[in-house]
């Protein structure tokens, strides 16, 4: 017999009126925006499935625009998101997609613009209860879920790169949950994603990009 959490009964802490619809697209966006250096000026959700056809009733847009700005899914800030969205000079927008349909019903794509120019593109699917799983980064697949503190690396696919990040993380004392490798194809870029069951320690950043061949370490704190 399989394991049921109160928490899969019961539901998140939340503002609105689903877990789905609302707790989980803001669980999205808000692991999206950790991954990208703010401040952020453009926000563009393509919504797909359920998503696309219940996006406005059931509030997800408003959970997604309050998710990108760091907000979590019990802020009452949720509510006034577009307002906010506006007074910080966020530019955003939302396009239902129905061509696409060989995805998970309530999946969106996040496009994220910050001041310095940089786009990085997520994709998240909300899969009941407030969970959430991110499953690309960058047109990538990936496959992660936001639970545990979460240390994802942007690299060039070489030899001795994985070493390398497995090397600072035992000398940081970091006990690994989880460590999975994704890319694009051999020799590309890829996506180191590392869970762990503490939180990394500040300064754990500087040592990972000491290795020529990655690009971009991130934190994402659940």
């Amino acid at each position: 017999m399989s394991f049921v959490s109160v928490f899969d009964v019961l539901g998140p802490k939340m503002v609105g009126p689903s877990s789905s619809h609302t707790a989980g697209a803001a669980v999205i966006a808000y692991l999206a925006q950790k991954m990208i250096t703010p401040p952020l000026v453009k926000a563009d959700f393509t919504l797909y499935g359920s998503f696309a056809k219940t996006y406005h009733g059931h509030g997800t847009d408003r959970a997604l625009l309050g998710g990108i700005m760091g907000f979590e899914t019990d802020d009452i800030r949720i509510r006034d998101s577009f307002k906010i969205a506006t007074e910080r000079g966020l530019k955003y927008t939302f396009t239902p997609c129905d061509t696409e349909t060989e995805v998970h019903p309530n999946t969106v794509d996040i496009r994220m613009e910050n001041s310095g120019g940089r786009v990085m593109t997520v994709r998240g699917e909300s899969l009941g209860g407030g969970k959430v799983r991110i499953s690309r980064i960058n047109g990538v697949a990936v496959d992660f879920a936001g639970e545990y503190s979460t240390v994802i690396v942007i690299q060039q696919d070489k030899p001795g790169v994985v070493a390398h990040i497995t090397k600072v993380l035992s000398e940081a004392n970091i006990n690994i949950a989880f460590m999975r490798l994704f890319r694009e194809s051999k020799g590309c870029t890829a996506y180191t994603i590392v869970e762990s069951d503490g939180h990394f320690p500040e300064g754990i950043v500087e040592p990972l990009r000491e290795n020529p061949n990655i690009k971009d370490v991130m934190i994402v704190e659940p």
